[in-house]
């Protein structure tokens, strides 16, 4: 169980480090399980909608889960609460062919960081809400640690 905690702390301090996220925020699951009844929400503020942001996905996980990949649909609802968008995600967790965990980890832990939409442009200002809702055939999905968003600004190519 020790090396657990410090696997998780260590991947967590590892996805922190980013400068240009302007909002980032994880869910946790009790006892890794991801039931189908619980939709996390992430709540964020856009200031600048005259830039595009890109949008990742991010999934802890235990390499005991079960599959190579997770099916899952996002939501996003502008600043009135209307759906913006909903999509089906596909996340690889682990290589089809070799089993090798995709995310960065240590020991049984895994983080993975997925980019959703790419230069996504926000309407207006305001406060956007993304949901995120596991669409797996499996209820409940076991070894799902948590799951969360980050909001980027897009890295300007080096030159």
């Amino acid at each position: 169980m020790k090396n657990l905690v410090l696997g998780f702390l260590l991947c967590f301090s590892v996805l922190s480090c980013e400068s240009n996220a302007v909002y980032k925020s994880f869910v946790d699951f009790k006892d890794t399980k991801w039931y189908i009844k619980d939709v996390p929400s992430f709540t964020f503020d856009i200031q600048d909608e005259t830039i595009p942001y890109d949008i990742y996905l991010l999934v802890r996980n235990a390499s005991q889960y079960p599959y190579n990949n997770l099916y899952l649909t996002r939501y996003i609802y502008g600043p009135d609460n209307k759906l913006l968008s909903n999509t089906l995600e596909q996340v690889i967790l682990f290589d089809p062919k070799t089993g090798k965990p995709q995310g960065k980890g240590l020991g049984d832990i895994f983080d993975s960081k997925i980019i959703s939409s790419k230069a996504y442009k926000f309407p207006k200002k305001g406060k956007y809400t993304i949901k995120l809702k596991q669409y797996m055939r499996q209820d409940p999905l076991p070894y799902i640690m948590s799951v969360g968003i980050s909001i980027e600004k897009p890295v300007a190519p080096k030159q």
